[in-house]
């Protein structure tokens, strides 16, 4: 600028000519109050009556704003009684400075790191890459059995029931299981029963109580974990299967309940008149785990294992009857009254179910042909 200023005339042009430009938000007292704009820092040098400087002020506000200041700043053509120039050279962010240097340092302690422990530092990525990457179901056995990816390397193993179960029990972080995927007890978890500590970890229903019984009867297990009495492992919550497992009991004490086990006092119930078709499929299904699936005309539409039938039933239609031997749970309920299916028929029915408005539910032990 031509002439001599002092600092208070630059302040005073900061404030005086920058005032009122933009919403109380921008303006530069209001933010200088309220801490978003520090203390303004003025350098001049005079010369030959002229005068030159700089004028750095830190903020907090962002980039938008920031330029908006900057810009207005540059709009200054007078300082006190002299013409002026004001130019931005530059705009920092301390932030990406201090950014650099802690990177650098990082570097430095990395490097550090890396050459101190070399010995032992890929073995430690290997293993926790391991840790980070999605576990995925594999195949065991002749048989295709589904499995945990750690199944082979493991000493202790946890048998369940189906695929959705190990998915489950991935998903918990447990890697160590297989699935029997029937009624019938393969061969491949009766030959890897004998060879591991094995835990048999089943549902709370009456499939559960039929796999137990035939576990018992051919493999070695040594532990049994059972989930909720009328839940099934796959619905389980993390707490859930971590309670179940925690609560594992020595199969000794399975088997002596089976012994003791008095049998239940049968109850008069009440028949229902039903077509021929329930009856003949509940005594065939009986003991199988299997789903069949009717139309309005009681043909048969589809047959399925049990474990299938929840995702099987979201992508059927036409279907007027589902006659399985299994529980009728209550997301099977819902999945059906969506499906605008009429009757459910199943060897149990659940606690606490929510009745359905159009849907029945039918037991095995309640029906009987029509004369």
């Amino acid at each position: 600028m031509e002439g001599v200023v002092e600092k208070p005339d630059v302040i005073g042009a900061l404030f005086g000519q920058t005032e009122g430009l933009f919403a109380p938000e921008l303006d530069l007292r209001e933010l200088q109050k309220s801490g978003r704009i520090g203390r303004i820092e003025i350098n001049l040098d005079s010369k030959q009556d002229k005068t030159t400087g700089n004028i750095n002020i830190p903020t907090s506000l962002d980039r938008v704003s920031t330029a908006i200041i900057a810009a207005s700043i540059e709009s200054i053509n007078r300082i006190g009684p002299c013409k002026a120039k004001v130019f931005l050279s530059k705009i920092e962010d301390i932030r990406d400075a201090r950014r650099r240097l802690i990177i650098d340092r990082a570097k430095e302690v990395l490097r550090k790191w890396t050459v101190e422990t070399m010995p032992g530092t890929d073995e430690i990525f290997r293993e926790v890459s391991e840790m980070l990457r999605l576990a995925r179901v594999e195949k065991y056995g002749p048989e295709g059995l589904t499995a945990g990816p750690e199944l082979s390397s493991a000493k202790k193993i946890i048998v369940v029931e189906g695929r959705a179960d190990v998915v489950s029990l991935l998903r918990a972080g447990i890697q160590n299981t297989i699935a029997v995927e029937g009624a019938k007890i393969p061969q491949s978890i009766i030959k890897i029963c004998k060879e591991r500590e094995a835990t048999a970890f089943l549902d709370g229903d009456r499939g559960g109580d039929l796999i137990l019984k035939e576990l018992l009867q051919v493999t070695t297990i040594k532990y049994v974990a059972r989930a909720p009495r009328g839940k099934e492992v796959e619905d389980l919550t993390f707490k859930e299967i971590e309670k179940a497992l925690k609560d594992k009991v020595p199969v000794e004490q399975e088997k002596e309940k089976v012994k003791e086990k008095p049998k239940p006092v049968k109850k008069e119930r009440r028949k229902k008149l039903v077509p021929k078709q329930f009856v003949d499929l509940s005594t065939e299904l009986t003991g199988t785990l299997e789903a069949v699936l009717l139309d309005k005309e009681m043909k048969q539409v589809d047959r399925m294992p049990v474990r299938e039938l929840a995702e099987k039933l979201q992508k059927v239609k036409d279907v007027d009857t589902v006659v399985f031997d299994g529980v009728i749970t209550q997301r099977l309920v819902d999945i059906a009254s969506a499906q605008n299916i009429n009757y459910l028929v199943a060897a149990r029915v659940s606690k606490a179910m929510k009745q359905p408005l159009k849907l029945k539910l039918i037991t095995f032990d309640e029906i009987q042909s029509q004369p």
